[in-house]
């Protein structure tokens, strides 16, 4: 377990690591191939819960079901399939969702009020319902509470993902031990607000629902909503958390003493994740990283980040390893917020190439070297007009980009 001032780390920690869940994960065939494509999470009892969605306007109809599912603020289970989105499907399409909802209550015995549905694949194609519901009458008998449950469900809602993304941390709340965990997945159509992410996130604090829902929107905007693979937004997108409440600690509000400790834990499973689908971006070979200081407020910051992070320019002379500050600086200047134009410094690591809006002698074949061979990127920007402050995270576009999406639906 590796150490944070206000909580730990738990190196191999995973999605049923919270007291009372249990997760698992099978092939039901809505893939062309063998790679698990349905599964779910169960709470022991009724979680408090609570969920952030795509802001897309064409929502799939998942996400109509699982909104109408946390209207009461409990979850107890969730269902989710990869292969198909289940999105543009009509009627068809709701009435599937609603049925993928009543066949996990039935199968995993809870109510049926109480289960999320999500789905992610490819848009405009019915679900194969006769594989989805042999496959969810299979999933009670693959859930598990240890790491094979994990590994399991992590696996089914991976789509173009080359690998699974998880992150477990602890944290004292009133000397009770508490767990957070989270399980995402999430390779393109990565773009705030809400980047095909879909995000799951377990605890079993004690917490109060307004409370944990207002945390989540709140970790959200600083994490998931800071990153960008291609500047598309899905239909599916979706980050539900649950909290099961059986750590037994005093109840979390925003006015607990510990509430800050959780917080932070909290929205370092939310980070981890997010920077975990932005280094997995489609054919990426690099994780960027854009520090942004000194701006005339943090929102304004934020906005410049994300241009920066999400410019095809800068994007590909990363990619290239090419020190083209051009492209960064001439991004700076067209996310839409105010900007010293002759204060503007740049840096790539720890390379100045722009101090005060004008050019820096630079070792061009360090330059080089560390854009060849660093795995993240890190580009600062200071602005020198304020105290706001963001960061937001991407990756390099390749080849490999183009030739995945030309060729996703076959």
């Amino acid at each position: 377990m590796s150490e944070n001032k206000s909580y730990t780390v738990v190196e191999g920690g995973s999605i049923t690591a919270p007291k009372g869940f249990t997760s698992g994960g099978l092939h039901c065939g809505l893939k062309k191939t063998e790679r698990n494509d349905l599964a779910a999470i169960l709470c022991e009892v009724p979680a408090t819960a609570a969920a952030v969605y795509t802001t897309n306007v064409f929502q799939a109809a998942p996400l109509k079901v699982t909104r109408e599912s946390l209207a009461n603020g409990t979850l107890q289970a969730v269902i989710v399939n990869s292969g198909n989105a289940n999105a543009c499907t009509g009627d068809q399409g709701e009435a599937d969702a609603y049925e993928m909802r009543a066949a996990a209550a039935s199968a995993l015995g809870v109510n049926e009020q109480d289960v999320a549905v999500a789905s992610t694949g490819v848009i405009g194609e019915l679900l194969k319902m006769d594989r989805v519901r042999s496959g969810i009458a299979g999933l009670p008998e693959k859930l598990d509470g240890g790491a094979s449950g994990a590994e399991e469900f992590c696996q089914a809602i991976l789509t173009t993902d080359l690998v699974k993304k998880e992150c477990c941390v602890k944290v004292l709340v009133g000397g009770e031990e508490v767990t957070i965990a989270g399980a995402a997945k999430g390779s393109g159509m990565i773009h705030p607000n809400m980047a095909t992410m879909l995000g799951f996130m377990t605890t079993d604090a004690v917490i109060e629902g307004e409370d944990l829902l207002r945390l989540l929107r709140t970790a959200t905007n600083t994490t998931f909503n800071m990153i960008t693979v291609d500047g598309d937004t899905s239909t599916n997108d979706m980050l539900v958390t649950m909290a099961s409440g059986l750590a037994g600690n005093e109840k979390l509000t925003r006015l607990h003493p510990d509430w800050d400790a959780f917080a932070a834990a909290f929205t370092h499973v939310c980070q981890h994740l997010a920077k975990a689908i932005a280094r997995d971006g489609e054919g990426a070979t690099k994780l960027i990283e854009v520090q942004i200081s000194g701006a005339v407020h943090d929102e304004a910051a934020a906005a410049i980040a994300k241009t920066v992070v999400g410019s095809s320019l800068v994007k590909s002379a990363i990619f290239g390893a090419d020190a083209n500050w051009g492209r960064i600086i001439a991004a700076v200047g067209r996310a839409g917020v105010p900007v010293s134009p002759e204060k503007v410094d740049i840096s790539l690591g720890g390379i100045e190439v722009l101090r005060q809006s004008r050019p820096v002698a630079f070792d061009e074949e360090k330059a080089l070297h560390y854009l060849q061979k660093t795995d993240t990127v890190l580009i600062t920007v200071i602005l020198s007009d304020g105290d706001g402050k963001a960061t937001a995270w991407g990756c390099d576009l390749t080849y490999d980009y183009v030739r995945i999406n030309a060729a996703y639906r076959t």
